[in-house]
């Protein structure tokens, strides 16, 4: 699993409310174009939110304003530039720190105050005289999680949000299906030790690694990681302390019946190579689920977390995307604005609620539902039949039950299991050292594979517990590896990821899942599909002993037996695909 983390830090200067006028003039000073205002904005606990507001000079009339809602402080370069650019669009443009963050003075909790703050910075917005009392809101990763955390209760001056790769807290991260996850530790040191970004710990990713390998390499408790960095990290431990997608989480961000009352258009873009896919799609899954007439757009195609918040690449861990599916990611945002706050035309990438770049057939398709992207699903088993090195994947499912038995050493530390990250795309060789590999027969034609595959597990263990890795590829003809999907899941939550329910050691237990990554790809006629599964057990995640204890709570001396899985033959898949 990887993070980047390369941002720029800004000097911490002091404010109170005679600096404020001073610093307004300076930036008037500096740039006449533009009435640039600091303000604290007081929410109704009584915590104070630090905000930016950019309006243009000579502007009379009250505007819509355009607000962002961040942790991420860059007060000096990139969050002037791109309020200006709001009111250069004809809005006024505003910026808002989460509390704690820049000039706020109350403690930096990230995810935990947002969606009651956000509320009332659009509530406290609204009501100047140099807003027309309509708010809109656009961002990216935490700001996409920030306008949907303001949807929670939805203010009435809020009339639509444009979010890129939305994060949802236990969801996609600090776990990803109740799994612990690494990247949000050296995160929480990033954006929670100061006023503004502390680059020293963020960008030291030697500290942050060497951590990890001694804690996989020691078998310490995960929740006792801090302990081996030397460092108490508060917000870590706060994060594992909650396992469930409990009411912690939940009050975070709209849950269940909440999204029913969201009835503001909704632009969404994310990536099938976004690392937090999962959460971005799940707001938008949920809001169709409860609010069947929701007006709620997506484009999506081959970008990561950071290249849908911008242009998407031209090349993505290794993988050289299609022409057409580079995008102008801020330039549709405000055609969107324009569309929804002046009449202007809708943007003409949205032909449809669902649009998507069909890697390999360098063309975009629209649907009016996740759903109606694929209209045939292919359901292939996990025999215990090889075909040649490899087992089947087969359309068949088998006459006997059977199984294949593995064995996994949590105690050997030489040995990783479940590589499912997508870096590179395109692998030259699968891995045979441990897990399974399953092949279907190759097709005889071209079928595209679009949507997000499911399946059901069937097995027994001798523990009450394990984490599982599931990753889609396409076995081009040249034998290569094109990596489509995967999933990492804990199986006592398979049901529900809010209540845990242990299995029962030896008895045999079906794992549903279908959280994976959303993907659209034309298969070549000669390919295969091919399913990678395996026991979770890595340095770079929770490591889950199988007790039925607090998983971050146990330690290696939980591994003194090894566990062992029988993979039964009538476990399945489903891939979701558009015959034409």
């Amino acid at each position: 699993m990887k993070i980047f983390l390369n941002f720029f830090v800004f000097l911490l200067i002091s404010c109170n409310s005679s600096s404020q006028k001073n610093k307004s003039i300076q930036f008037k000073n500096l740039n006449s174009q533009y009435n640039i205002q600091d303000v604290l904005i007081k929410t109704r606990d009584g915590a104070k939110i630090s905000a930016i507001i950019c309006r243009k000079n000579g502007a009379t009339e009250p505007k819509t304003v355009i607000l962002q809602s961040t942790i991420y402080v860059r007060d000096k370069g990139r969050d002037l530039n791109t309020i200006k650019e709001s009111a250069d669009r004809g809005f006024i443009g505003v910026i808002a720190y989460t509390r704690g963050k820049r000039f706020s003075p109350n403690e930096i909790l990230p995810y935990e105050n947002d969606a009651n703050d956000t509320y009332d910075v659009i509530d406290w917005v609204s009501k100047q005289k140099w807003c027309d009392g309509r708010v809109g809101m656009f961002g990216g990763s935490y700001n996409g999680f920030t306008q949907w955390a303001s949807t929670k209760k939805l203010h009435p001056a809020l009339k639509t949000i444009v979010h890129y790769v939305a994060n949802r807290p236990g969801l996609g991260l600090p776990m990803e299906n109740n799994v612990f996850i690494n990247p949000n530790y050296e995160w929480s040191f990033y954006v929670g030790n100061n006023k503004y970004l502390d680059t020293v710990a963020g960008n030291d990713r030697q500290r942050f690694r060497n951590m990890m390998f001694k804690w996989w390499e020691t078998g310490v408790a995960y929740n006792k990681m801090d302990s081996i960095d030397g460092t108490p990290n508060r917000l870590f431990q706060r994060w594992v302390s909650h396992p469930s997608f409990d009411e912690y989480w939940q009050k975070m961000a709209p849950y269940k019946e909440d999204f029913s009352q969201i009835n503001i258009p909704v632009l969404s873009i994310d990536g099938y190579y976004n690392d937090s896919q999962n959460s971005g799609l799940y707001y938008l899954r949920e809001h169709y689920k409860y609010n069947p007439n929701a007006e709620h757009y997506l484009i999506i195609g081959p970008y990561s977390h950071f290249g849908a918040q911008r242009n998407g690449s031209k090349e993505i861990n290794g993988y050289r995307v299609d022409k057409d599916a580079l995008i102008d990611t801020n330039e549709i945002t405000y055609q969107w604005f324009d569309y929804i706050f002046n009449n202007g035309k809708k943007p003409v990438q949205l032909k449809d609620k669902i649009n998507y770049q069909v890697m390999g057939e360098n063309e975009w398709r629209s649907a009016s539902s996740i759903e109606k992207m694929s209209n045939n699903r292919l359901r292939l088993y996990l025999t215990d039949k090889k075909n040649e090195k490899i087992y089947s994947l087969s359309p068949q499912k088998p006459s006997k039950k059977n199984f294949l038995s593995q064995k996994v050493d949590f105690a050997n530390r030489e040995i990783g299991n479940n590589n499912y990250y997508p870096d590179p795309i395109i692998r030259d060789e699968m891995d045979l050292s441990n897990g399974f590999n399953f092949i279907s027969e190759p097709f005889k034609e071209s079928v595209l594979v679009s949507g997000s595959f499911i399946g059901e597990l069937m097995v027994s263990i001798n523990k009450k517990d394990f984490d599982f890795g599931a990753t889609l590829y396409e076995v081009l003809p040249d034998g290569k590896l094109f990596h489509l999907s995967y999933i990492i899941g804990r199986a006592s939550y398979s049901k529900d990821i809010e209540n845990r329910e242990l299995l029962r050691p030896n008895e045999i237990t079906k794992i549903p899942f279908s959280n994976t990554h959303l993907v659209s790809k034309k298969l070549s006629k000669g390919s295969h599909l091919l399913i990678y599964l395996n026991v979770n057990k890595n340095a770079f995640s929770e490591l889950n002993y199988g007790t039925g204890k607090t998983v971050s709570q146990e330690t290696i001396k939980e591994a003194k037996e090894p566990l062992e899985i029988k993979w039964y033959n009538d476990s399945f898949v489903e891939i979701p695909i558009w015959k034409d």
